[in-house]
């Protein structure tokens, strides 16, 4: 059972939060509803799958039900069937149908489905006339094929249109977007950006550390909301989806001291180049509609990579939960009968971008010394501690409930870097006053194994150099992530909790 006196012992000692004020502007949008953004990429992707098993599926059926009838079953039929879907596929991307752009359209999308799906079956046709086999096909069902697959595409991309239009209204399609440079270069990115069809680009406001006249108050409409370190905190609170510079290149000093402060965030930064002199060559650059950019950091885990890594959290996380049930279910009795207090107990921790989640854990210390903010250390023989929640700490066994966090609450993955403790101190400095770039741990989603911890970076930190490390791994788990990478550090990981518990007690 939960620990009761969970919420009133955090209300008692409060996580410590140091927020900036922010001007009424910049709080009007943090204050907006905001929902949750869908990949481009990943609904592109989506669309393709459905239309190959679409097709698939409407060949083979009106090819079981007429020619089998009158000919027999031939896997030749089925072979040709999968071949004309996936040419199907290739005619649509090459026609760039493939794109949220062309989905929220309907004449253009129209036409480019029917020529490219007329020009499927006048392939085929060509392709059995050449190789002699035009009277093994059944005519009959070559044109059910089209005239129902035709049909079958037009209602799904009606639907799919009145979908992408409905996600366009909630904001889910737009990238929030925030300007740094509230001066000319400022204003005639704004106006670029604006002046484009079917933008996805929805701008917030713009950022200056200049107080003197060079810094507008608005720029082509968009206000200015505050100095670059704002834009921190209104990454906090808000969705923010992409930082744009329009500062010149040869503001590289300004540039670098800005781009500190904000690659902690997990948003992708530009540096606009519609102002430079300097050209660089075309695949240089990324674009925003026409307007040129040079990435210099990208959000990591994004699109496709974000859907294995959900798959994989739910799905390898609901199996491991099924096999360690039994186990959970002896730690919960033995911690139940060693002392007076509830079996579990929820702790606050820094999760993805700095929010604050609950994570629950097995309760390792006596309920009338309980530590819900973790204010204190566990160090070595500390008498909190009880005799069940020795042996679970040593073994990490009293991490198991948050397999709870990553399959049904979804604050918390299988692998990642650990969340620490809001309250958590070196000596008596906050992690990220000792650590430059600590908070750039939190760009993804904590776990509860990583890459730190197989390597000996767990259990208590009481030198600067254990915080350091563990940071220097949790970075180098999110620039070099992989699904892959994320089975190593987890079978890795029952072998690292034996060898490599010397911190943990």
């Amino acid at each position: 059972m939960l620990d009761a006196a969970a919420s009133a012992a955090t209300a008692n000692h409060p996580p410590i939060e140091r927020r900036r004020r922010l001007s009424q502007a910049a709080l009007a949008v943090a204050n907006q509803k905001v929902q949750r953004a869908y990949s481009p990429i990943v609904i592109a992707g989506a669309v393709r799958v459905a239309d190959f098993f679409l097709l698939s599926l409407i060949g083979v059926t009106l090819y079981l039900g007429y020619v089998t009838r009158l000919d027999g079953f031939h896997w030749e039929y089925v072979a040709a069937i999968f071949g004309m879907t996936a040419t199907a596929v290739i005619c649509f991307q090459a026609a760039d149908i493939y794109e949220v752009e062309v989905f929220r359209s309907q004449l253009r999308q129209m036409t480019r489905i029917i020529s490219s799906w007329a020009f499927v079956f006048l392939l085929f046709i060509g392709a059995s006339f050449f190789a002699k086999l035009g009277n093994e096909v059944s005519r009959l069902w070559l044109s059910a094929f089209f005239f129902v697959g035709l049909a079958a595409l037009i209602a799904e991309r009606l639907l799919l249109r009145s979908m992408v239009r409905g996600w366009a209204r909630q904001g889910r399609l737009d990238r929030r977007t925030i300007i740094v440079g509230s001066d000319q270069n400022g204003e005639q990115l704004v106006e670029a950006l604006k002046a484009q069809d079917d933008s996805d680009i929805d701008i917030l406001g713009v950022f200056d550390d200049r107080n003197d006249t060079r810094a507008l108050e608005t720029c082509a409409g968009s206000p200015k909301l505050g100095k670059v370190d704002d834009i921190v905190e209104l990454a906090r609170r808000t969705r923010i989806d992409l930082v744009l510079f329009a500062l010149p290149i040869s503001a590289e000093t300004r540039i670098l001291e800005m781009l500190k402060k904000l690659w902690v965030l997990p948003v992708d930064i530009r540096l606009s180049a519609h102002t430079n002199k300097l050209r660089f060559r075309p695949r240089s650059y990324s674009y925003l509609g026409k307007v040129p950019t040079l990435d210099v950091f990208e959000a990591p885990i994004t699109d496709w990579d974000m859907v294995m890594k959900w798959l994989f959290d739910h799905v390898v996380g609901g199996i491991i939960l099924l096999f360690a049930a039994p186990v959970m279910a002896l730690v919960a009795l033995a911690v139940r009968f060693d002392s007076p207090g509830p079996v579990l107990f929820r702790q606050k921790r820094f999760g993805f971008n700095n929010e604050r989640i609950d994570v629950f854990k097995f309760r390792s210390l006596y309920h009338d010394q309980a530590d819900q903010t973790a204010a204190k250390v566990v160090t070595r023989n500390d008498s909190r501690v009880t005799r069940v929640g020795r042996f679970i700490r040593k073994a990490s066994l009293d991490e198991l409930p948050q397999l709870f966090n990553v399959v049904f609450k979804g604050n918390l993955s299988l692998v990642g870097p650990r969340p620490h403790a809001v309250q958590g101190k070196l000596q008596s400095r906050l992690f990220d006053e000792a650590v430059d770039g600590y908070f750039a741990r939190h760009r993804v989603k904590p776990g509860i194994t990583g890459w730190a911890q197989i390597n000996g970076w767990r259990g208590e930190i009481d030198s600067e150099e254990k915080i350091q490390k563990r940071v220097e791994f949790d970075l180098y788990y999110i620039e070099n992530w992989s699904v892959l990478f994320d089975f190593y550090i987890l079978l890795r990981t029952p072998l690292a909790l034996m060898t490599k518990n010397e911190n943990a007690y």
